[in-house]
């Protein structure tokens, strides 16, 4: 398969950003630097808080904000464009007629990937920011795969919020006990076969392997098609496991 170069509209936030590169490369499968992925990354940081932006009702001022992002990636010669912010996918559509060039939709591709693991009519609970729970996509996906999904109650939306922009945004915090424990309650206490991590701060936090089980991280889907798409194989799990302890 032909290597393709991968763009990416990076800075929702910089430390996601950072660690979606991470993951490319330990889940590359590449002896040699030559073997990795070329990409261009755009960390545009100044990008509109995403959450305000819909809640607000003015998704022209992110889609704004973001059309020289796609056409500097479009100039540059990328095949796919990838986008580690779940929030930023209420604007896909938008995005897409903006560019010639495809854009990876982590929403779809993450519900697809739940529905091929646990199968149509699976109850599923997801941990999102307001932005992302609000706009509804992960809602209309999951009613395209015939999946159900249990949208959480306030205390647990309000501390899914807590983690995500006071302890791993403010902070820097990524110790998993608090985020555990939410997943521990959409699986034991309201019956969810598995929890959506649809928001990529949650993807910097490292959970036991218990309760990675327990979940689907859509930055780790997104990271696995960036990769097939760009033409690359995936690395064998003792491979990663091996470059960790490097």
């Amino acid at each position: 398969m032909e290597n393709k170069k991968l763009g990416v509209i990076g800075g929702m936030g910089p430390q996601a950003t950072s660690v979606f590169f991470e993951k490319i490369i330990e889940n590359t499968a590449a002896n040699t630097d030559q073997d990795h992925i070329n990409m261009v990354i755009l960390n545009h940081t100044a990008l509109p808080d995403r959450t305000k932006v819909i809640l607000e009702g003015k998704k022209e001022i992110f889609l704004d904000a973001v059309r020289d992002d796609l056409k500097l990636l479009e100039l540059a010669g990328v095949s796919n464009i990838a986008i580690p912010c779940n929030t930023s996918h209420y604007f896909y559509e938008d995005m897409q007629q903006l560019t010639t060039v495809n854009l990876i939709h982590m929403v779809d591709e993450t519900v697809k990937a739940v529905y091929e693991r646990f199968g149509k009519d699976s109850k599923v609970g997801i941990l999102a920011t307001n932005g992302t729970i609000s706009s509804g996509i992960y809602r209309t996906t999951c009613e395209k795969y015939g999946l159900e999904l249990l949208e959480p109650d306030d205390d647990i939306q309000n501390r899914a919020m807590e983690i995500i922009y006071q302890d791993v945004k403010g902070l820097k915090d990524v110790s998993p006990a608090k985020l555990e424990a939410l997943i521990h309650q959409l699986v034991y206490e309201r019956q969810c076969r598995c929890v959506i991590l649809a928001c990529t701060e949650l993807s910097c936090i490292t959970l036991s392997d218990f309760y990675q089980e327990c979940s689907i991280d859509a930055m780790d889907v997104l990271v696995q098609r960036s990769i097939q798409l760009s033409g690359k194989s995936l690395a064998r799990q003792d491979d990663r496991s091996s470059a960790k302890e490097r």
